[in-house]
């Protein structure tokens, strides 16, 4: 499979290959696809397995929103798949052991994910914006720190 998707980047490489180096390419394309099929999830689990409703735990007496059930669940998928396509296609050439990179994506996937549920929740409850669009708009805004943490940090 590792083969199979590294081919199409190659294949599709040249295209970008003035404005990015393979790295960054490889980076931006298994990124963006883990970001669609993260908001793709995150429709589908907001719209139909949760029905956008508020669900509540009686017995701690707290409410949780579709919306963060939805984020959190796209969450734990997308950080399997990220992680997955970070090692084994992107960062390939990390001599750190795979329980420290595991360690440190989930450390930065935390951090990435808790900022991106925090604007998402701002969008919805204070601007009022449609939880599917604002969950594209916040995931937006935290790419940048995630490239830079898993840059930096988790495959230095």
């Amino acid at each position: 499979m590792v083969k199979f998707i590294r081919n199409i980047l190659d294949f599709f490489y040249p295209l970008a290959s003035r404005v990015f180096d393979k790295t960054t390419y490889y980076y931006a394309a298994c990124g963006t696809g883990n970001l669609v099929l993260s908001w793709f999830l995150f429709f589908l689990f907001f719209q139909f397995v949760f029905q956008k409703k508020v669900f509540y735990i009686t017995y701690i007496d707290y409410s949780i929103s579709a919306y963060s059930l939805s984020s959190f669940v796209c969450f734990i998928i997308a950080f399997c798949v990220g992680f997955l396509l970070m090692k084994y296609i992107v960062f390939t050439k990390s001599e750190l052991k795979g329980r420290v990179q595991l360690f440190r994506y989930g450390l930065s996937a935390l951090i990435t994910w808790f900022s991106s549920w925090l604007i998402l929740k701002l969008f919805i409850e204070m601007l009022h914006i449609y939880p599917s669009i604002a969950n594209m708009i916040s995931s937006c805004i935290v790419v940048m720190i995630s490239y830079l943490l898993q840059k930096k940090y988790t495959f230095k």
